[in-house]
């Protein structure tokens, strides 16, 4: 009932020859196909030999589906040992039919350095568009909805988005299911916390991965109504008074240890016109609050606000910031780990709205030690936002870039997510959606990466629910940009 396809290379081959053995042990495996560019001792195996370079590539994904004669696929997407669960694919075949997944996917053991933790995966939901979502390294497709997929692809050539493209295709036609249960253990040699991995992303050694991915998901985007033009709506920057042309707002909480340069880096900012610095302190109880009042006793440009409510997340306290009487016509954040690396940032970033007419600007970083020492992967400065597509490959990944900066009528109207995550990367979906955002590519910002951040080490939990949110932020965004582009038609008709 199943044929299986499995990557295999030079580097992993002692530990890869046991995984066809493993499928071979069940009575639904037809036959297992070997995917490698390399010329291997093939007699270590069982099984039929596809030459591909990289399963990732289009050309992989169309010879899978050449060979996919039995109702259903396998593929495995890792070259290193894999382990099934006890009647693992007798599970997987069962729960496909009664589901009619169109791909089928399940929870996992992982093994890093001899230790196996179980690694619990998240339900997949139409804004699970971005392409390092976690399906573990086992696919269960059914055939025909690979074929039905291909078939729609054309002309495509991908070298790195294949599989992804892949995804997307079956994602429109078909159920793509998890199923919550433990059904193979896998080796993952990649052992880095998850506050390092999380910028792979924008690392530049993976630019032409990104262009492809960009184009993967913009078709998908166009496929199912979501794609936006650029066609933004005007900013008008003098229709209110503001005390001030903008306001740095910097939310914190315990942290004695970096507050002061924080504030320090703003106190050197220097302007061609008035602003001020609005610190809500979501009562620390570290000494943060009496390094602040240092401050503010001696300087009248500080705001220190202590909020009433115990509730208030990250985006909680930007309300009270922005809703504060004092607040400017431009909210600039600035986190409390982190400091400005210029003393220009806030005449750079509010010169930045008025060039480019935009509602909100996202500026360049450059990662750094707590010492304030480069760090890798270095700069982020986002340079697969582009003016014409950056709204819409915004829905692929998981975040836009630092420090943000917003036209605070617009923000007070839209308002900041009570959350302590991804606050800002739904602002910067609900901005975008009708209008420009505007871009700095100049390193203007230095984020501190250390310990004490809250992203620094997340747990499998943590990290889960941290991307289930942004899914769920992606799926009400790709449905209101669905209901907008139904209007427009609508009223053309």
């Amino acid at each position: 009932m199943i044929n299986c396809f499995i990557p295999v290379s030079q580097e992993t081959i002692e530990k890869a020859k046991y995984t066809p053995d493993n499928f071979n042990r069940s009575p639904l495996i037809n036959k297992i196909f070997l995917l490698t560019g390399q010329n291997l001792d093939y007699n270590l195996f069982s099984g039929e030999i596809i030459p591909v370079d990289s399963i990732h590539h289009s050309i992989a994904v169309k010879k899978i589906v050449e060979n996919s004669d039995t109702e259903y696929s396998l593929i495995y997407t890792k070259p290193s040992e894999l382990h099934l669960g006890q009647f693992a694919l007798e599970r997987l075949y069962r729960l496909a039919k009664d589901s009619d997944a169109g791909l089928l996917y399940s929870d996992y053991y992982q093994i890093i350095d001899r230790k196996q933790s179980p690694i619990p995966l998240i339900d997949y939901q139409p804004g699970s568009i971005r392409d390092d979502f976690n399906f573990g390294s086992v696919l269960f497709y059914r055939s025909s909805a690979l074929k039905e997929a291909v078939d729609r692809s054309g002309s495509e050539n991908y070298s790195y988005a294949g599989l992804y493209d892949l995804r997307l295709k079956v994602s429109e036609k078909h159920p793509i299911v998890h199923i919550n249960e433990y059904l193979y253990t896998e080796i993952e040699p990649d052992t880095r916390k998850s506050g390092e991995k999380q910028f792979d992303y924008v690392d530049p050694k993976n630019r032409k991965v990104q262009i492809e991915m960009e184009k993967a998901c913009t078709g998908h985007l166009k496929r199912t109504g979501a794609y936006l033009p650029p066609d933004f709506k005007n900013i008008t920057f003098d229709t209110e008074n503001f005390p001030v042309e903008a306001s740095v707002i910097i939310p914190v909480r315990n942290r004695a240890k970096t507050i002061e340069d924080a504030i320090c880096s703003v106190l050197t900012q220097k302007t061609n016109f008035p602003f001020n610095l609005i610190i809500i302190d979501n009562h620390s109880t570290d000494g943060t609050s009496e390094i602040i009042r240092k401050y503010t006793s001696s300087d009248k440009k500080i705001i220190h606000i202590i909020p009433e409510r115990k509730d208030l997340g990250i985006g909680g306290c930007w309300n009270e910031g922005i809703h504060h009487p004092e607040c400017g016509k431009f909210a600039v954040q600035l986190d409390s780990d982190d400091i400005y690396s210029k003393e220009n940032t806030l005449q750079i970033i509010v010169n930045t709205f008025y060039e480019q007419k935009c509602a909100m600007v996202i500026g360049t970083y450059m990662m750094t030690d707590f010492n304030m020492q480069p760090i890798s992967p270095g700069i982020i400065d986002h340079r697969e936002w582009t003016p014409e597509n950056g709204h819409n490959n915004a829905l692929r990944i998981n975040g836009l870039g630092a420090p943000r900066a917003f036209y605070t009528p617009l923000l007070r109207k839209i308002k900041v997510p009570n959350t302590s995550y991804g606050e800002d990367y739904a602002l910067g979906l609900a901005f975008s959606r009708e209008y420009r955002i505007g871009r700095i590519y100049d390193v203007i910002y230095h984020c501190r990466r250390w310990e004490g951040n809250t992203d620094a080490a997340l747990d499998i939990q943590r990290l889960n629910a941290n991307n289930l949110y942004k899914d769920k932020l992606r799926s009400i965004e790709i449905e209101a940009r669905k209901q907008m582009n139904k209007s427009k038609v609508k009223y053309r008709k």
